[in-house]
């Protein structure tokens, strides 16, 4: 069986564990500011969903495979019950954990997407980074300058260009299982989470800037997650947690603690 790969900030703290999942082509090294923080707090999980960081890679992707990955990832390390934090795609994933294994779940934190399923919007994003001939660049800047053919936004570029390593063939090449994100796309994007109620004690963080969370979408996030608070953090759009971190960690301590 096949477990998660994660780095565990403040292990010998002996309270609920924290696990904590990034989203879509993201790794769990875009949390580790967040990790030594929340480590002083919690035994704090930073952990690499299948097909990206240093987990393993799957043909599978969706969201009932990635919540199976997450009991998994438990019971190796013997944990019982956790608070659960997941951002965007690692929202959805937390979601339906929740549903599936409420007695595993402390209090659930979901950061900037809702139950619903959403249209497909990362097209370009793939086109880009299929787009990049690992044979012909020799260099990261290589990457990027063709990633900005597809790609506007300097941060979106930076944030994709993390994913870079060097092969053993000293080649470099994504992190992430780009075949398998690109075919499954529909399978984990455009799906809603599955049907079903968690009643613990759920918080929503949204960015202003965002538009994954709307006014309307609150009328099913309280039809699954009746306890939920939803909360609002001012300067961020979707990666709240790196565009505005002070309010969004201040958000997860005032729920947590």
């Amino acid at each position: 069986m096949n477990i998660l790969h994660s780095k565990i900030y403040g292990h010998e703290k002996t309270v609920t564990p924290l696990l904590v999942f990034h989203g879509l082509f993201g790794m769990l090294d875009n949390w580790g500011s967040f990790g030594k923080e929340f480590g002083e707090l919690f035994p704090t999980h930073l952990i690499d969903l299948r097909n990206h960081g240093k987990s393993f890679h799957s043909e599978e992707m969706n969201h009932q495979v990635l919540a199976e990955d997450i009991l998994h990832y438990m019971n190796f390390h013997g944990i019982e019950k956790a608070h659960l934090l997941g951002h965007s795609l690692g929202g959805k994933a937390v979601m339906t954990f929740a549903i599936s294994y409420p007695e595993k779940v402390e209090k659930l934190i979901v950061a900037d997407i809702a139950p619903k399923a959403y249209p497909p919007h990362h097209q370009g994003i793939i086109k880009a980074l299929q787009s990049v001939n690992f044979e012909e660049v020799n260099s990261r800047q290589d990457v990027e300058n063709v990633l900005s053919q597809y790609i506007p936004e300097k941060f979106v570029i930076q944030f994709l260009t993390k994913n870079l390593f060097w092969t053993e063939d000293k080649k470099l090449n994504w992190r992430f299982n780009l075949k398998t994100l690109a075919e499954k796309y529909a399978e984990f994007v455009s799906n809603a989470i599955k049907f079903g109620k968690f009643e613990g004690e759920t918080l929503f963080i949204a960015g202003e800037q965002s538009n994954y969370i709307l006014p309307q979408d609150e009328l099913l996030i309280r039809q699954q997650f009746p306890k939920y608070q939803l909360v609002t953090i001012g300067n961020a759009g979707h990666w709240v947690q790196a565009q505005n971190p002070k309010d969004f960690n201040q958000a997860v301590k005032d729920f947590l603690i």
